[in-house]
């Protein structure tokens, strides 16, 4: 079978190797297709090297197929289409015994820590692999992590209907997050300097706002009656965004943080005083929110098409990437692992 094995230095290289037996209570899956995603680009610009070495398969934004049960496996059978969870907690640390076995102290990603899905055969522990519904397209489904993500965050940030939602940045994450809070009849706004993804979510419905051209807070309290947003979604990871996201909230909002800080970001706390706002910390998901980003691809609640915007194959791997850090229009691109 194929793999694109990272070397370093933003370089893959596809070889031929076996392919690997499932060992008891694993389950092997032949991938149709994998998202590159944020953390892949972190990965491709070296800057986990030390953790992820230079002999690594990368991916974890996945759909395919099962091909192979270990022993010990049950509900599952050749055939069935599947997405995979790719955590892997130890079970033994305080976050696991309290049932946050998802921000476990001691987490293994797979696709990071383990080699991962830009390879044809792909073998992961059973309980990570979730079933799809009959009628769901593969390249549709290679969306459901990253929706996974976003669905986590809408309900750690407790979004009601009629609520107002501002998303601040329209990367991928972004626009999945105020898919999600819109599905739940949310009122969402989202924020946006880049003028490609400006004009992309405003193709999906979503108003938007550009902070080189308005004061957004100031449009977003107006906008709801001198209110604010009962619900910001920092996804910029910017100081810009940081301030933002207090200015613009609501007394008593809620302050999701979804972005990964480079630096340390200063933050208003004389504004989490004076309205009593409330910070929401989230990482990755739990498999309620896999559950719900199934159930929402499978009802077209998520815009998969607009989405996804470029899809290359396995041998073109290394020009995808390329294209990526080039920037431009693109959202959401995927690799067609096995053809």
């Amino acid at each position: 079978m194929r793999a694109a094995f990272y070397t370093g230095n933003r370089t893959f290289d596809l070889r031929d190797v076996p392919v690997a037996e499932p060992a008891p209570g694993e389950v092997r899956v032949r991938v149709a297709y994998n998202g590159i995603c944020g953390t892949d680009m972190h990965a491709y610009h070296g800057a986990m090297d030390k953790r992820i070495g230079f002999n690594r398969v990368i991916g974890h934004e996945m759909s395919g197929t099962v091909s192979a049960l270990g022993e010990g496996v049950s509900g599952l059978a050749s055939g069935q289409p599947v997405v995979v969870r790719p955590l892997k907690p130890c079970g033994a640390c305080p976050a696991c015994a309290a049932g946050h076995s998802h921000i476990c102290h001691n987490l293994k990603f797979l696709g990071l820590d383990t080699d991962g899905a830009l390879q044809e055969e792909w073998c992961v522990p059973a309980y990570a692999v979730h079933r799809l519904p009959d009628g769901v397209r593969l390249d549709h489904a290679a969306l459901c992590e990253p929706v996974a993500v976003a669905c986590h965050d809408v309900r750690m940030g407790r979004v009601k209907a009629g609520e107002d939602v501002l998303v601040i940045g329209a990367g991928p994450i972004g626009v999945l997050i105020a898919m999600v809070a819109r599905s739940q009849g949310a009122k969402v706004t989202i924020s946006e300097i880049n003028p490609h993804r400006l004009a992309a979510v405003e193709a999906m419905g979503f108003p938007t706002l550009d902070p080189t051209k308005v004061d957004v807070a100031a449009a977003i309290t107006e906008a709801t009656g001198g209110k604010g947003a009962d619900v910001v979604f920092e996804v910029s990871g910017t100081q810009a965004g940081t301030n933002l996201m207090t200015e613009a909230a609501a007394t008593r909002g809620r302050i999701v943080m979804v972005a990964i800080h480079t630096r340390k970001p200063e933050v208003d706390l004389f504004r989490f005083f004076w309205r009593e706002l409330e910070l929401i910390g989230v990482r990755v998901y739990e498999p309620e929110d896999f559950d719900r980003a199934i159930e929402l691809i499978a009802s077209g609640g998520i815009d998969c098409e607009r989405m996804i915007t470029d899809v290359r194959d396995l041998g073109e791997v290394a020009s995808a990437f390329a294209a990526l850090d080039a920037g431009g229009p693109s959202m959401k691109s995927l690799i067609r692992v096995a053809g």
